[in-house]
């Protein structure tokens, strides 16, 4: 049963990804899955909480598993790493989809969607933010008590930076669909441009 679910959420959410949430009805579900909607209907009230349930696998729970692998005496290195990791799990996991075309901007419509649509999603979502948020405060002030980063900087304003980093990544600029390098280069000439 568990097991069935699971395929349920991986198919749906290639759906949505490839159609974006509007396009995808009960039926165009049922027909990806192969499945009756009685089938549907025991493993989800309906679309809605289906929808809800891929975003939570998908980005939220990743990102909290990231987040909440960090400590606040992380550092500089330690932080770009554990954003790093999580983009390349939600790459890895998008990339177990059997379509190929899913890219940053599909990812982008969907949670757009999600959080104008269910409030409790968009919450959790700026719970997460505000902790990156937070943890890049702590990493940039672990620095400078190190004495590797400079004094003369605005902590807050820097750590912003830091988060916006990685919301602004445009796929387009990447050699392939989902490839983070670019972000990683980036990452590192920002953190070489904070060093003393």
């Amino acid at each position: 049963m568990k097991e069935r679910r699971e395929y349920i959420i991986h198919k749906a959410m290639e759906l949505y990804a490839l159609r974006g949430f509007q396009n995808c009805s009960v039926t165009d579900l049922q027909n990806a899955l192969e499945m009756g909607r009685g089938s549907f209907y025991y493993y989800f009230k309906d679309q809605d909480e289906l929808f809800q349930t891929c975003i939570e696998r998908y980005f939220l729970e990743p990102k909290q598993r990231a987040l909440g692998s960090v400590r606040d005496d992380v550092s500089m290195e330690q932080m770009i790493e554990a954003m790093l990791s999580y983009l390349y799990s939600l790459r890895d996991a998008l990339m177990t989809f059997e379509v190929k075309r899913i890219n940053t901007s599909n990812v982008n419509n969907l949670l757009f969607t999600a959080y104008s649509r269910y409030p409790a999603l968009h919450r959790r979502a700026q719970r997460l933010a505000l902790r990156e948020v937070e943890l890049w405060r702590h990493a940039i002030r672990n620095g400078q008590k190190a004495g590797e980063l400079r004094r003369d900087i605005d902590v807050d304003q820097i750590a912003l930076m830091c988060t916006h980093i990685k919301d602004s990544y445009d796929n387009a600029l990447a050699q392939t669909q989902m490839d983070f390098s670019l972000l990683a280069k980036t990452y590192s000439e920002f953190h070489n441009l904070l060093k003393k």
